[in-house]
C-alpha cells in the first residue's frame, strides 16, 4: 500500500495571471525555466466529466501538465526503484481555478480524474515525440492494488 506525500522530482509551478477588463494573460512554460531537460512534443486532449485517465508511466520522457479548462484531480505514484520517495502517492488539484504546471519525472506513474460537471482540457509537453513504432507508454490499471488509490470523492 502506498503512502501519501510529495514525490522527489515532481515540481509544481504556480502561474501568475495578469487580468484586465478583457480577460487575462498568463505565461505557462518558458524555455529559460529549465522545467524540461529538452522539448519533444506539445499535445492537448479534451476529457469528459467523471472520466478517469490513469495510470501510465514513461521510461524515457518527462511530462509537463497544464489544465487551462476544467478541474482535475491529479494522482502521481513513485514507482522508481531506489527513489527516496518510492511507493509514495501524491495528489494535486489543478485547473482553471488552480493554475499550475506539474512536472512529472521519468518513472512516476500518473493519471487524472475530471472533477465537476464540465469537460477538462489538458495541454502537455514532453521531452520525447511520440513514436508509434516504439511508444513510451507503460500502462497500469486505474485501480491497481499496488497503488491502492481510491478515486471516489470522499464527503465528510
Amino acid at each position: 500500500m502506498s503512502t501519501f506525500g510529495t514525490i522527489a522530482g515532481v515540481q509544481v509551478k504556480p502561474l501568475v495571471r495578469h487580468p484586465d477588463d478583457r480577460g487575462f494573460f498568463e505565461e505557462v512554460v518558458r524555455a529559460d525555466e529549465g522545467l524540461l531537460s529538452r522539448f519533444g512534443q506539445l499535445s492537448a486532449a479534451w476529457t469528459y466529466p467523471g472520466v478517469i485517465k490513469a495510470f501510465h508511466w514513461h521510461a524515457r520522457q518527462e511530462d509537463l501538465w497544464f489544465f487551462p479548462v476544467g478541474h482535475a484531480q491529479v494522482v502521481l505514484y513513485d514507482r522508481r526503484p531506489g527513489s527516496p520517495t518510492q511507493g509514495v502517492t501524491q495528489v494535486l488539484y489543478a485547473g482553471e481555478d488552480v493554475p499550475v504546471v506539474i512536472r512529472i519525472p521519468i518513472g512516476v506513474a500518473h493519471g487524472y480524474r475530471v472533477l465537476g460537471p464540465t469537460p477538462l482540457c489538458i495541454v502537455y509537453l514532453t521531452t520525447e515525440p511520440y513514436n508509434p513504432q516504439d511508444p513510451d507508454e507503460h500502462r497500469i490499471p486505474w485501480d491497481d492494488p499496488a497503488i491502492g488509490f481510491d478515486w471516489r470523492t470522499q464527503f465528510r
